[in-house]
């Protein structure tokens, strides 16, 4: 499908906005802002691209430039397209980077990238994910507000935090933090992701908890994609899910 024949599915099926991705070239760009205006339906945040394969808690410069350059990019599309917010994951723990130094290398990036975030009005929405980084609530709080920044906020995933966490306690912990929410659910036994409404995910505390916070922002299903009958499924179990508190 074309970028337009996307945004005018996801108009008529009843979502009320798109989270895009990273794109350099300036023609795809334009396209896709072409799209969503004759869809009617906005681009509220853009996935940035590059921190998984190019992660900011590198030790090697090349990956780290590369890194900076990917969340420069996405910051501008966002600019461009009017999204609020650009998804950020903020560090990968692996064998070769320890949890330290994850944490002081991605706030040490995420500072020099905080002036560029500032001059485009977009926020950079740190992510939680399978990265093993940042494994509780206090600690996020705490990586976020030692930034000292309106422009750094958090982007809440709720199907993320099952396997070892409850998503309810985050949301109320992280508090007005939380400008952006992924929905997506996970079967606490089989230990996978699946359809919204199938898992473990308590939809009713969480959207009270969500309520509490105050929180108003968009929340975007992070799912696989489908056809038109199977995006129809997925809207009305959103519509379930935020109609059950």
């Amino acid at each position: 499908m074309s970028f337009v024949e996307r945004f005018k599915l996801a108009a008529a099926i009843g979502f009320q906005g798109v989270e895009a991705q990273t794109v350099k070239e300036p023609e795809t760009v334009a396209a896709i802002k072409e799209a969503s205006a004759q869809a009617g339906i906005p681009i509220h945040s853009v996935m940035n691209m590059d921190h998984w394969k190019y992660p900011l808690s590198s030790a090697d410069p090349a990956v780290v430039e590369t890194s900076m350059k990917g969340m420069q990019t996405s910051l501008r599309n966002a600019k461009e397209w009017g999204a609020s917010a650009v998804l950020l994951v903020p560090a990968v723990v692996d064998p070769q980077t320890s949890y330290r130094d994850a944490y002081i290398r991605s706030q040490e990036r995420i500072r020099e990238l905080i002036p560029l975030a500032k001059e485009l009005g977009v926020v950079i929405a740190i992510e939680d994910v399978w990265n093993k980084f940042l494994l509780s609530p206090l600690e996020f709080v705490r990586y976020i507000d030692e930034l000292e920044s309106p422009w750094v906020k958090a982007y809440f995933d709720v199907g993320n935090i099952v396997l070892y966490g409850y998503p309810q306690d985050w949301i109320r912990t992280l508090g007005d933090r939380i400008v952006k929410v992924h929905l997506k659910d996970f079967d606490s036994e089989t230990k996978e992701f699946v359809g919204l409404k199938e898992g473990s995910v308590d939809w009713p505390v969480v959207v009270t908890a969500l309520k509490e916070t105050g929180f108003s922002g968009f929340a975007t299903v992070e799912l696989k994609g489908g056809d038109e009958a199977y995006l129809r499924e997925v809207s009305s179990r959103v519509d379930q899910i935020f109609g059950s508190a």
